[in-house]
């Protein structure tokens, strides 16, 4: 296939698309207020700064640690949504970038017709309770274990300052909102997809015995970033030998061996929405009868799977198709994980109760594990979920026996 044009113009969300998915989190608000907030940074230089999911799919604010939506429905149409954003601090923002002051330009941009900064986030609280004290939460909750959700932490603290503030569960509204990518967000995810695909087209043509696995990784992720992408979704995997079978191995040092099965999964992150893309390839270019045997069977019961994924089917009735097919040959215990999970924002995506619905993307990727045979086979396919059946956004990179071994063979 040849490579993607490069004078093509490139996927994105239109502001107006923003604009109606907060329309719609605010009807199902009702009388309740929501805050989505985008998160924090630790000020050091060695993570970027990604805000909170729910956050950038309400706004498409990437930029702005420490930033918040409040989200009124109780308050005249055009002022429903407020964005609040840090003061501006000359001295800090020479080391760490310059920021718009608040105008008309930034209005505009970011499609929110009221922006404040935090100083005025609790004046803006007190009017709100005037009107309502119900408050809803939107992030997700966390666990035993884990802290709080920062809107709930928030509201607790209104509850002390308040007399009768209630707090309701409104946190599946976003969830099922994202389970569904809009035409916008197919866009973006096939563009991730096929910068995905050019990467792993020069990694099958050039990867080789006597490689380390972090050289695969580079040629990987060099492709990426040289087709538009600024970087991964999630950390790679490439895994040689023994490593394949280490479900999140990413030390990615080995030397790779001749008779080496490679598994790799990886996938380009394009506009914030990343592609989650598996492939096990044999290092010289030639599958053994052995690696065939398991790879068919993998393939099989990822097909198999495919085929379920329709509207109105559960992610459960997905891993039975497969998992049916890998326990009848005899490997069930070797299939050690779940089929897969929605993919988005997130490469393991925010999940809502209930069965898929049209729109949906999941990835869907059988594995057999065998340490004591030195390999494990794991094949991971991104599916669109429609009315009229499943669509294999990534069909295009090299999947079966035949397919990758032509391939190969242009080394």
């Amino acid at each position: 296939m040849p490579a993607k044009p490069s004078n093509l113009k490139t996927p994105e969300i239109p502001t107006a698309e923003y604009e109606r998915r907060r329309a719609k989190v605010l009807k199902a608000l009702g009388r309740s207020i929501g805050i989505v907030h985008a998160g924090g940074t630790d000020g050091s230089l060695h993570d970027k700064f990604r805000p909170h999911p729910h956050f950038e799919y309400l706004t498409g604010i990437t930029d702005e640690p420490g930033a918040l939506l409040l989200l009124d429905p109780t308050t005249p149409e055009g002022r429903r949504s407020t964005l609040f954003l840090r003061p501006l601090d000359p001295e800090v923002e020479k080391w760490d970038g310059l920021r718009e002051e608040i105008g008309s330009s930034l209005k505009t941009r970011y499609g929110i017709a009221q922006i404040f900064r935090i100083p005025r986030l609790g004046r803006a609280i007190d009017g709100i309770m005037q009107r309502t004290r119900s408050c809803a939460c939107l992030h997700p909750c966390g666990w035993l274990g884990q802290p709080v959700s920062p809107d709930l932490s928030m509201f607790r603290e209104l509850q002390e300052r308040y007399p009768g503030v209630e707090i309701v569960d409104r946190t599946n509204v976003l969830a099922k909102m994202r389970s569904v990518k809009s035409k916008a967000e197919q866009k973006m995810m096939r563009e991730a997809v096929e910068i995905s695909r050019l990467a792993y087209d020069r990694m099958l043509r050039t990867v080789r015995p006597g490689m380390s696995e972090w050289d695969v990784m580079e040629t990987l992720e060099h492709g990426y970033r040289s087709h538009g992408s600024r970087g991964t979704g999630y950390n790679t995997i490439v895994g040689a030998g023994i490593n394949g079978t280490v479900l999140h191995y990413t030390s990615n040092d080995a030397s790779i061996a001749d008779d080496d099965l490679i598994l790799i999964d990886s996938g380009a992150d394009y506009g914030g929405y990343t592609a989650d893309v598996t492939r096990t390839i044999p290092a010289n270019g030639k599958f053994s009868p052995r690696h065939k045997e398991i790879y068919n069977l993998v393939l099989k019961a990822l097909d198999a799977s495919i085929k379920a994924a329709r509207p109105g089917v559960t992610m459960a009735r997905i891993d039975k198709a497969a998992r049916d097919i890998i326990v009848k040959a005899g490997f069930g215990d070797t299939f050690i994980h779940g089929i897969g999970h929605h993919l988005g924002l997130e490469v393991h995506d925010i999940t809502p109760d209930g069965p898929l619905r049209a729109g949906a993307v999941i990835t869907i990727e059988p594995g057999v594990y065998l340490p004591d045979e030195n390999f494990g086979v794991r094949i991971e396919d991104d599916i669109l979920v429609t009315k009229d059946g499943p669509v294999n956004l990534t069909k295009n990179i090299p999947r079966t026996v035949a397919a990758i071994e032509k391939a190969m063979k242009d080394r």
